[in-house]
């Protein structure tokens, strides 16, 4: 089978430093941290006081009352989000072949705000079984990839993906090899996550994953600093159009970069934390490469998963200088989430996304709140502080999951 090529052609983003795409990639180029104390709820009695929270959104232009009720928030965000990407690709869906365009959307944990809800409002109410209608429908992870099919009349592929906060990556990957093999002409996927609510951050807490850096949240994302202390827990959605290049070409679409290959593995090794040699990291990355026929060191630019947790920040660069040798020390690296936070399920499509804008714009972001060097780490070229201009043909981005689940997606400059 000859196997068909796959573009980038659209790209839609709700962060907690920016709601669409060029707001989104003006704050990374700027190195703006989305920390801050949470203001969702009443916070003060918890470890972790802060987060990265969407600022400003408001569903209401959107939706109007009645419909708003339907979706978590979750859902909210994967829609708006679907909906810039769609806008963004140029294309007249009405003119389109429904039938083959399809939608893979992710979330690692789904509708958590309403099963928060609830059940609270069983366990203190009068012991009657009285639960909305909705709960199920508003709370499983599947529902905002039906919701955009829905939306749009897309007939094509359409599920989910769920692999913790590999999730998106995947879903992308999936997406990507749907129109490789030639079961579509086009895919909207990616992913998103609001689990910026009580449970959420009290479980994340138990685990000792998150940052406690409650005097100073802005500066709480540390990835690959010799005193990071975890995660900021972040929420959002990221959103991109795949298509065929010929397809896209016949439309006179613009083509943002072309996803060369995926690697998908596993850990097979602990429930939270990873390879400490990044076994299954440095595999997906091979693999990625490999399917994408690219050369090891043609490879500029890697978008780490670098969460900032003290274990995770060590093995992803043992696994990148395993796999490199010394071609690694010529790669710019950065962690996004340093300024976005971790948006869990979301984290791959927000991160893919600026991959894809970073070889768009030859500038790669930083890796912001670095004070002091860790001396276990190898003396990569980690974009510390301040944003590198650079010509980036070939980039990976990396994202990793409880479960031990790895996904690394090859992307490369589109040349006519």
């Amino acid at each position: 089978m000859q196997m068909k090529r796959v573009v980038v052609t659209g790209m839609g983003a709700l962060t907690p430093i920016g709601l669409d795409i060029p707001s989104y990639w003006d704050s990374l180029v700027k190195g703006v941290s989305g920390a801050a104390p949470i203001t969702y709820f009443d916070a003060a009695k918890a470890k972790t006081r802060f987060a990265c929270e969407l600022k400003g959104f408001d569903p209401t232009p959107y939706f109007d009352r009645k419909e708003l009720r339907k979706y978590d928030k979750f859902s909210q965000y994967g829609i708006i989000a679907a909906d810039q990407a769609i806008k963004d690709s140029g294309a007249d869906f009405e003119q389109l072949n429904k039938d083959r365009v399809g939608v893979i959307w992710a979330s690692g944990i789904g509708g958590i705000t309403t099963f928060q809800q609830e059940v609270k409002d069983f366990v203190l109410g009068d012991g009657s079984y009285r639960f909305s209608p909705m709960f199920i429908p508003k709370m499983i992870a599947d529902i905002c990839a039906g919701h955009i099919s829905i939306r749009h009349d897309l007939r094509g592929p359409n599920f989910a993906t769920v692999s913790a906060c590999a999730s998106s990556a995947n879903a992308i990957a999936d997406a990507a090899l749907y129109i490789k093999v030639g079961k579509a002409d086009m895919m909207v996927c990616g992913g998103s996550e609001a689990s910026i609510v009580e449970s959420s951050l009290g479980g994340f807490s138990a685990l000792t994953a998150l940052s406690s850096r409650n005097d100073d949240p802005k500066t709480a994302s540390r990835p690959f600093d010799k005193d990071r202390d975890g995660f900021v827990l972040g929420e959002g959605a990221g959103a991109i159009v795949l298509e065929e290049l010929e397809h896209a070409l016949a439309r006179g679409a613009k083509i943002y970069a072309e996803v060369m290959g995926s690697g998908l593995t596993a850990d097979a090794y602990h429930m939270t934390a990873s390879h400490p040699d990044g076994r299954g990291a440095q595999m997906a990355m091979k693999v990625a490469l490999e399917e994408g026929e690219l050369d090891l060191t043609s490879v500029d630019h890697i978008n780490t998963h670098g969460t900032s947790t003290p274990v995770g920040d060590l093995s992803e660069p043992k696994a990148i200088l395993a796999l490199f040798g010394e071609h690694a020390y010529s790669i710019n690296i950065n962690s996004t989430k340093s300024m976005t936070g971790h948006l869990l399920g979301a984290a791959g499509a927000v991160e893919f996304i600026a991959t894809v804008l970073t070889i768009v714009h030859g500038i790669v972001p930083p890796t912001i709140n670095h004070f002091t060097d860790d001396p276990e780490l190898p003396l990569f070229n980690y974009t510390f502080n301040k944003a590198q201009e650079r010509e980036i043909n070939v980039a990976l981005s990396n994202t990793f999951g409880f479960g031990g689940h790895n996904a690394s997606i090859a992307l490369k400059k589109y040349i006519k």
